[in-house]
């Protein structure tokens, strides 16, 4: 098997019981996203795919924080399965900074490769997938949906944005509605915008349903 081949087979075994945001499928999505806006990028494929493979094979927020459990497990699977250095080292870093979390403070490493990704990533936290991702990841942690008294925040440092318990609808003026003009590629603002707009949409939607005028 090709390292991409045993890449997937190995993300698949890990994340076969993992939270529905974050399982499988969501990796195969931005996996997808990735290859597509890769083809109009000057970049490293094999550092790409590999990247978008191992971005999310421990997320920190299930592993109580812990932010180098992920970089840390996909080092040694690529050590294993013998990637060059050089590459292992670049789909480490990635894993490590791509996070929207890291968007506050100082940025600590950058690569077209890591634009990509964290473009690919967005795509999948916007549109009908993030909805869905979103609600699901509510019910996870067992987070009202809406709450008119609970105003959405801007958060000042990761602390604060990673501890936040607030509503799930919260999180759309929180993180997802910023998401279309923070994106790095030119495919990645075009494929941004329907998905963002389907958001504007449903969110019109669902305020005129909890006042139960439509």
């Amino acid at each position: 098997m090709s390292w991409i081949e045993k890449t997937e087979f190995f993300v698949k075994h890990e994340l076969q019981n993992a939270e529905g945001g974050h399982d499988w499928w969501h990796i195969y999505r931005v996996w997808q996203n990735a290859k597509n806006i890769a083809l109009t990028e000057n970049v490293n494929v094999l550092v790409v795919e590999l990247a978008a493979l191992l971005h999310d094979i421990a997320d920190s927020k299930f592993y109580d924080g812990d932010e180098n459990i992920g970089p840390n497990k996909a080092h040694h699977f690529l050590t294993d399965i013998g990637v060059p250095t050089d590459v292992i080292e670049h789909v480490v870093n990635i894993i490590r900074h791509m996070s929207f979390k890291h968007t506050f403070g100082d940025v600590e490493f950058s690569s077209q490769e890591m634009l990509v990704l964290q473009d690919a990533d967005r795509l999948d936290a916007i549109g009908a997938i993030g909805i869905a991702r979103t609600f699901n990841y509510g019910g996870f942690k067992n987070r009202l949906i809406y709450h008119p008294d609970i105003k959405p925040q801007n958060y000042a440092d990761i602390a604060s944005y990673k501890n936040t318990t607030a509503p799930t609808i919260n999180h759309f003026y929180e993180k997802l509605l910023l998401l279309k003009d923070s994106m790095n590629t030119k495919t990645g603002k075009q494929l941004a915008e329907n998905r963002h707009a389907f958001m504007e949409q449903f969110l019109v939607q669902f305020y005129k349903e909890w006042e139960g005028v439509s």
